[in-house]
């Protein structure tokens, strides 16, 4: 590091004493007992439906022991990739104390039942992001991304607090649960004010436009810390809005709006993704528009589809930045860049509309979703059209021969619906005792018109016509900078020895 608080070190990394060594391995031992411990929950929630409580203090439901199951699993990861990772790292074991405060801290935020327990674990889960994301010691970008994500943490866990505290005086309930029992005699306006406060939360969180800005500044972060990021912390969005979807879908305009806001995000996230130079930050690019997948689906009534799409966007995303550092490859300029769009002859277009427009109908043949004139088209349609887009990027990126790409690329991805809507159908189960588990949406124009407006904003990314614009090329790349203060310019900046 530039900056001479850093400690420094030539020839070969030191060595951890024994002490410190230990910790790393304790903990990592501890966080992949307690996934075991939680796969057992699971079983006993399964078999016996248990009513698991602290009246008042938490609520162990379906919600709880889903995301409970997938933090512990995803902590594990991270633990055991981060030993090696950070050997030699002087600050090893504050590291690991770190991410096993954040793994607890975000159990207790999914079993939290009290409001001042759940708002309490809700900025604490903000504030030790914001130290992972600062962790290496005397880096200036790395202390202002932190300092940049702890505004937008304590933000969203100021509207989070506003929210529980409308809710409490209006109903005089100090729980969850009885906050959502009385949600009926809400007035309009007191549920337009907390189902806005908790769906603005939910964008801080899942870094969507226009909060994606802490996010991308976010790169100072060890890896394992940013895949624990992508992997859990931004999901905590979708949490909130299934924790609380009784709230949110009093007002179907709320309902309307979480529909466009998660559109626009996911259109946003892939044009934000085509300017960016670097592998982590198109990640967090990716990451911005998934989430907005997620919204979408929340936003449609369909919370358990937002559940299934966050926790298999977590295993992708996690798997992504763990394996980062071997996606990086020394090239030559080339006169058109890798992200340019577009499709490769007509066996590519034949494949990938017959993989998206199949694929969908999978989906909905085995949920169900699609066959009524519900919201469940719309699920059903974007459903199509991510498979679209996954369908096309493998048909033009892999490397095998035509005949062999063409053939695989259904293969692998029939497959894929088939356990996505798996997972949509238990998760479905699992969260059958929670107050709001689906609430169909009923189609209405400004459905027709967010759908037409996605699908000619897609076709128009597809085709490569948003790269003939500069002016379009310049707006993006300046809305997806990060914070000036977190910007690299030396590379002795990121030499840490």
């Amino acid at each position: 590091m530039t900056d001479g608080t850093q400690r420094r070190s030539v020839g070969s990394l030191p060595e951890p004493n024994a002490a410190s060594s230990r910790v790393p391995a304790a903990l990592t031992r501890f966080v992949w007992a307690m996934w075991l411990g939680t796969l057992a929950v699971v079983a006993g929630f399964v078999r016996t439906d248990p009513a698991w409580a602290v009246d008042g203090l938490v609520a162990i439901d379906g919600l709880t022991v889903v995301m409970w199951s997938v933090v512990t699993f995803f902590s594990g990861i991270v633990h055991s990739y981060s030993r090696r990772y950070l050997d030699g790292n002087p600050n090893k074991t504050q590291f690991f104390v770190r991410i096993f405060a954040f793994t607890i801290v975000v159990m207790v935020v999914v079993a939290a039942d009290h409001i001042a327990l759940f708002a309490a674990a809700w900025l604490a889960m903000g504030l030790l992001m914001a130290e992972l994301i600062g962790h290496v010691d005397g880096w200036p970008q790395a202390r202002a991304a932190a300092r940049s994500a702890r505004r937008y943490f304590v933000g969203g866990s100021l509207l989070v607090a506003f929210s529980l505290t409308l809710l409490w005086s209006a109903t005089g309930a100090t729980s969850v649960t009885g906050i959502l029992d009385a949600v009926g005699g809400l007035s309009t306006t007191t549920a337009l004010l907390a189902a806005g406060g908790l769906v603005v939360a939910a964008m801080i969180q899942s870094a969507l436009i226009p909060f994606h800005t802490w996010v991308l500044s976010s790169m100072t972060a060890p890896t394992p810390a940013s895949a624990l990021m992508h992997a859990g912390f931004v999901n905590a969005g979708g949490v909130l809005l299934v924790r609380f979807a009784p709230v949110v879908t009093v007002e179907p305009t709320v309902m309307l709006a979480i529909v466009a806001i998660g559109a626009a995000s996911a259109l946003g996230g892939k044009l934000l993704k085509s300017v960016q130079p670097d592998i982590k930050g198109q990640l967090g690019c990716s990451t911005v528009g998934q989430m907005g997948f997620m919204l979408m689906q929340a936003g449609l009534g369909f919370f358990p589809a937002a559940i299934a799409h966050l926790i298999l966007h977590g295993f992708y995303k996690a798997y992504q930045f763990l394996s980062s550092g071997g996606a990086v490859e020394h090239t030559t300029p080339q006169s058109v860049s890798d992200h340019t769009v577009g499709f490769n002859g007509v066996g590519s277009i034949i494949v990938t509309l017959a993989t998206g427009l199949l694929g969908g109908a999978l989906f909905a043949v085995l949920t169900g979703k699609g066959t009524l004139a519900n919201g469940g088209i719309l699920l059903t349609f974007f459903v199509t059209f991510a498979t679209l887009h996954a369908a096309r990027s493998a048909v033009k990126h892999t490397t095998l021969p035509a005949t062999l790409r063409y053939g695989a690329v259904p293969l692998v991805f029939f497959p894929a619906i088939i356990v996505y809507g798996a997972a949509y159908e238990a998760i479905s189960f699992l969260l059958a005792d929670l107050p709001v588990v689906t609430a169909t949406t009923e189609l209405t124009l400004l459905h027709g018109a967010i759908a037409v407006v996605f699908v000619g904003t897609y076709l128009a990314i597809e085709t490569g016509v948003h790269e003939e614009s500069g002016r379009l090329y310049v707006a993006l790349l300046n809305l997806s900078q990060p914070v000036a203060d977190t910007l690299l310019t030396t590379t002795e900046d990121y030499n840490e020895y």
